[in-house]
């Protein structure tokens, strides 16, 4: 694979972070690599360490930049957010540099491929033809976890409905919801034996980045409610349609329930798949273990394979059922639970549990796996 000349727009927020961890732990072939940035961060020096390149890198101020100074990029990561988006991206790709885009500027944009590495790669070249915008869509961090899991499903099986309920951690929200989570549990870690017999039994520090206080708590919704009288929030929105764009089911039943709950890393969800076909647990089990991105976890298989060679599975007890904790700092969706729907009368329904970390798996690692997409197109 020829090195990239590669734009990281973002570049010291907590997705941007991650990204270049993940550039140098891959040893990315970079042959030149520029850092973005709001002006708060402008200056800042970022030591990049990898096989491929060593090098002390300038941020530099984004709001300076035009069409002619990017236009020695190949690819622009952007991690910065729907405004910076929408305004910037349209800039570097006017400049003939690949965007591949973090925010929800352009997911539901028809022109713009929306894609999943794992799952539907091809989409890329509906950026790259003749005609095409450039740019590529990152889905969001929830939709993330259950795409390699339902793809693969819905091949077998054909994939008719899903209900999901899913439990969103604070850094969905970023830096700030990382920061208000520390700082409520701090002042309250003392004081459980009040919380337990009247939740305002002592002083809170006034809610922020959430509606409600998020330490020791759990708010009813994710994201921010819709003007439409749905009752909806954004989250659960983008849940319905970028499921439906990007496994290509243009008539996908979808509900969803967005929650945020007190945890710093780490998307989980509860998932209801309702598909035409018949399937049982062990179907499904036997197929996931051959599915790219996905992670069984080992309490979950033990119950349907008896002899240790039909077990690819880690033996540790914290690998037992998929939490935000196991997941955290890891590639894989991890997933468990996975249960017959005992609902109904027939073999169509599967529940599972799926957790994955949502700056990792969610964001960065797509970004990173869809540049190698792109750059296989430009060699």
């Amino acid at each position: 694979m020829k090195k990239v000349r590669l734009g990281i727009i973002g570049a010291t927020g907590l997705v941007g972070t991650i990204i270049l961890r993940i550039l140098q732990e891959q040893n990315f072939p970079i042959q030149d690599l520029r850092l973005f940035a709001s002006a708060n961060s402008t200056d800042r020096i970022i030591h990049y360490a990898s096989s491929q390149l060593e090098k002390d890198l300038r941020v530099e101020d984004l709001n300076t930049q035009n069409a002619d100074t990017v236009k020695n990029l190949d690819i622009a990561i952007f991690s910065a957010g729907a405004t910076v988006s929408k305004k910037w991206a349209p800039v570097f790709a006017q400049a003939g540099v690949v965007v591949i885009d973090n925010s929800s500027a352009w997911r539901s944009d028809p022109r713009i491929p929306l894609v999943v590495s794992e799952v539907n790669p091809k989409d890329v070249r509906w950026a790259l033809a003749t005609g095409g915008k450039h740019i590529i869509a990152n889905p969001n961090c929830t939709t993330m976890a259950m795409m390699p899991i339902l793809a693969t499903l819905n091949q077998h099986y054909k994939l008719n409905s899903i209900i999901v309920s899913t439990y969103q951690a604070v850094s969905g929200a970023g830096q700030k919801g990382v920061n208000e989570l520390a700082s409520q549990a701090e002042s309250m870690l003392n004081d459980g034996v009040n919380l337990l017999l009247k939740g305002t039994a002592f002083p809170m520090i006034k809610p922020d980045v959430f509606a409600a206080p998020i330490a020791f708590n759990v708010l009813p919704y994710a994201g921010n409610f819709l003007e439409d009288n749905s009752g909806e929030t954004d989250e659960e929105r983008k849940l319905r349609d970028e499921s439906r764009k990007i496994l290509h089911l243009a008539k996908l039943k979808v509900a969803g329930t967005c929650v945020r709950v007190p945890v710093f890393t780490g998307h989980s969800l509860s998932v209801n798949a309702v598909f035409q076909n018949n399937l049982t647990p062990r179907d499904v089990i036997e197929i996931l273990t051959k599915t790219s991105g996905v992670s069984l976890t080992n309490r979950l298989t033990s119950r349907y394979f008896t002899r240790a060679q039909d077990m690819d599975i880690a033996t540790s007890p914290a690998s037992a059922f998929p939490t935000p904790l196991l997941a955290v700092g890891h590639d894989p969706v991890y997933i468990g639970r996975i249960r017959q729907d005992l609902s109904r009368n027939d073999q169509k329904g599967i529940n599972f549990f799926a957790v994955c970390d949502n700056l990792r798996k969610g964001a960065a690692l797509n970004a990173i796996e869809l540049a190698k997409i792109v750059m296989k197109y430009l060699s």
